[in-house]
């Protein structure tokens, strides 16, 4: 299981959550976010993290030349694009950084993931390593705290179709283990679930949340070999 741990915003946290086993920490160049991370803070972050772990930059609506200085500056592997950029846009940004891995983040409201796949089939999969599935709340771009009705999701996710899923929204680490055997994505993310206070990392919750999500792959280990 593919676990991603979003909007860290110092060096400490983000090597100890390494340390605890993610795959990938997520930085959040959204202004408006109390998740926000300066540049210079991210750059020692990226610096500092073994090769192993993934460096993904969250933008929301950033201009495609913002996007461009900072992924060079920060040394990034993943572009996670979490606003509401037309297919065209990530598109170009595909073929202006063509060694770049992009996330595609998803709202899922109402009317469910009817128009996602006309979405992604504008775009060039092979450079798609994931799509996020987040929960839908007016106003916001995540970060809310609010769970995605994972049935639903189960029911209209096209994985054979659609790139890996990482579920999102509302997890903690009381409930990630069941949202994947429930939903069974790719991956899973977190930022608010992770949290003491909005924006502030709480490093045994990220521990726990971790540690939960793997047990998943424990468990399924064991079954392969009737245990």
């Amino acid at each position: 299981m593919w676990v991603k741990v979003c909007g860290i915003r110092d060096r400490e946290t983000a090597l100890r959550t390494a340390e605890f086993g993610a795959d990938a920490i997520g930085l959040n160049f959204y202004a408006r976010s109390p998740r926000r991370i300066e540049l210079d803070e991210a750059i020692e972050i990226s610096r500092s993290l073994p090769r192993h772990v993934a460096r993904v930059g969250l933008f929301v609506n950033h201009a495609t030349d913002d996007i461009e200085s900072i992924t060079d500056q920060c040394q990034l592997d993943i572009i996670q694009l979490h606003g509401d950029e037309p297919a065209e846009f990530m598109v170009d940004l595909q073929r202006r950084l063509p060694r770049l891995k992009f996330i595609r983040a998803w709202r899922m409201d109402h009317e469910g993931l009817a128009e996602l796949q006309h979405y992604l089939g504008q775009c060039d999969p092979s450079s798609v390593v994931g799509c996020l599935i987040d929960a839908h709340v007016p106003g916001t771009y995540g970060g809310t705290g609010q769970t995605v009705p994972w049935q639903r999701l189960v029911d209209e996710y096209q994985k054979y179709s659609l790139p890996p899923l990482i579920l999102a929204g509302g997890l903690v680490p009381d409930n990630v283990l069941a949202a994947i055997e429930e939903v069974k994505p790719w991956g899973v993310d977190v930022a608010s679930g992770v949290e003491s206070s909005s924006g502030v990392k709480d490093l045994d919750l990220i521990q726990r949340f971790i540690t939960n999500a793997r047990q998943f792959n424990d468990e399924t280990r064991s079954l392969k070999k009737g245990v």
